[in-house]
């Protein structure tokens, strides 16, 4: 304004600032919300200021924080894929994504993006210790979907064993493997294993299309048509 002042650009500043004023009010609120844990009013705020500060990568880490305490995983991986394209070298959102995509179930995912953690830091210690954890895992249950196509039923359930074992922490995963034992012991006409762990599966899990169609193949080889 100094350099040139004019009326319509001393209102454009004078509206601009004011809007900056309100976006930093806004942004103590969104802190102190996060801080009191009352993260649905913390995402409301940011909001709002992203809306305005659409690069601001730090408030996008910010609302996926927020978003992950919320339980809304998906809306996380979106915002922290955007802070690791607008920060450079973002580590740790490529590491927040992988942890995400494990927790939710998708090893493959989490393999892709901690990998893209390790190009930028090969050294860095929680990526890597994911990428080992990701990457066993990931092994044997391509191991045993292998098995499984192959029709080695139980080598397949010996390497979903395993997996149960490598993971005992994330449910999704034991599950997952149950679920696939229960196929086997069908296939492999085991039906007394079968219809006791496809029933194990579908008291976790009670619309498991895979594990009812399972049992019923189970339930057909004892001869019980009724069930």
């Amino acid at each position: 304004l100094k350099s040139n002042p004019s009326n319509n650009e001393e209102k454009e500043a004078q509206t601009q600032l004011t809007k900056s004023d309100e976006l930093q009010r806004l942004h103590s609120q969104a802190l102190s919300a996060y801080q009191q844990e009352d993260y649905e009013a913390a995402i409301s705020l940011l909001d709002e200021i992203l809306a305005v500060c659409v690069w601001d990568a730090e408030l996008r880490e910010l609302r996926a924080e927020c978003y992950i305490k919320e339980g809304e995983p998906s809306k996380a991986i979106s915002d922290l894929k955007a802070a690791a394209k607008l920060k450079n070298d973002n580590t740790e959102a490529f590491y927040k994504i992988s942890r995400i995509y494990y927790q939710l179930g998708d090893h493959e995912l989490s393999l892709s993006e901690v990998r893209e953690c390790l190009k930028l830091d090969q050294d860095h210690k929680k990526c890597f210790s994911l990428y080992k954890q990701v990457k066993k895992l990931n092994k044997q249950i391509e191991s045993a979907e292998e098995f499984i196509r192959e029709g080695r039923y139980e080598d397949a359930i010996s390497k979903y064993d395993s997996v149960m074992k490598t993971e005992p922490e994330v449910p999704i995963y034991t599950t997952r493997a149950k679920e696939r034992i229960c196929h086997c012991l069908s296939k492999n006409q085991q039906a007394t294993e079968a219809i006791k762990v496809c029933t194990e599966v579908l008291q976790l899990e009670s619309t498991n299309v895979n594990a009812l169609k399972d049992r019923a193949e189970a339930y057909l080889l004892e001869d019980l048509y009724e069930e």
